[in-house]
């Protein structure tokens, strides 16, 4: 356990900087390009430091100072706890993306096609090695029904303008993996995402209605709960 700590601080430390950095080139609103360089300087960006500053003008981007590096090394430090190294493999390769897709849709309320298609791909690269490496071809189809069906549950509230299409596609992506796992943690995934966002939803609009403010037009990121919520129910198994 210790090893695993201090692998996931050290890794964390060392990708977190190339992760603040696609952060800022995707949160960026529906429609406008990707920022590649610094608003203020036009300095290219790759990584950013902790502080989040752009290192030639120290402009603050993205994040708040610490909060990408904080959560890459917790989520690192919970995929290396996993009792079997295929699903540390899994959940590291999700950690990526699905850290810079979490902040992304925090930010803008958006979960750009290049992460979200990229981690779904991934994943199922990855199960289709994993399964067949223990000889549990089987296991693939319920992946891909579970995928199926995660997809489908958020495609709909998407044709009434309720969820995004980049839902659909991250849902997809997670649902294969909880298809590893079993029907019963595709549920408790879904089932905690859902709640989750509820929760959520009902503190800010408490907050809104103490700040005498209106309730109505509040958007709720879906993404960064449908990652904790995959995360808690692969690692309660």
């Amino acid at each position: 356990m210790i090893a695993a700590v201090l692998g996931a601080v050290l890794g964390g430390l060392l990708v977190a900087p190339a992760l603040r950095g696609l952060v800022v080139r995707y949160a960026v609103p529906e429609g406008g390009p990707w920022c590649t360089r610094c608003p203020a300087c036009e300095r290219r960006l790759r990584g950013l430091p902790p502080g989040g500053r752009c290192p030639g003008c120290r402009e603050r981007l993205g994040p708040g100072a610490w909060q990408v590096e904080v959560v890459t090394v917790g989520v690192a430090a919970a995929a290396l706890s996993a009792a079997h190294p295929a699903d540390a493999v899994l959940l590291l390769w999700a950690a990526g993306p699905g850290v810079v897709l979490g902040f992304t849709d925090a930010r803008v309320r958006r979960l750009p096609y290049p992460l979200s298609w990229a981690l779904a791909a991934g994943l199922a690269a990855l199960l289709v090695v994993v399964e067949l490496a223990a000889g549990s071809p089987g296991v693939l189809l319920r992946c891909l029904l579970v995928a199926l069906a995660a997809a489908a549950l958020f495609e709909l509230p998407g044709w009434i303008g309720l969820m995004g299409p980049g839902d659909t596609v991250l849902a997809l992506g997670l649902g294969a993996l909880l298809g590893r796992y079993g029907w019963s943690a595709a549920f408790t995934g879904l089932f905690a995402a859902s709640v989750l966002a509820g929760l959520w939803a009902v503190v800010r609009a408490v907050a809104a209605l103490a700040r005498r403010r209106p309730v109505r037009g509040l958007e709720l990121p879906m993404g960064p709960f449908l990652l904790l919520g995959t995360l808690a129910a692969v690692l309660l198994q």
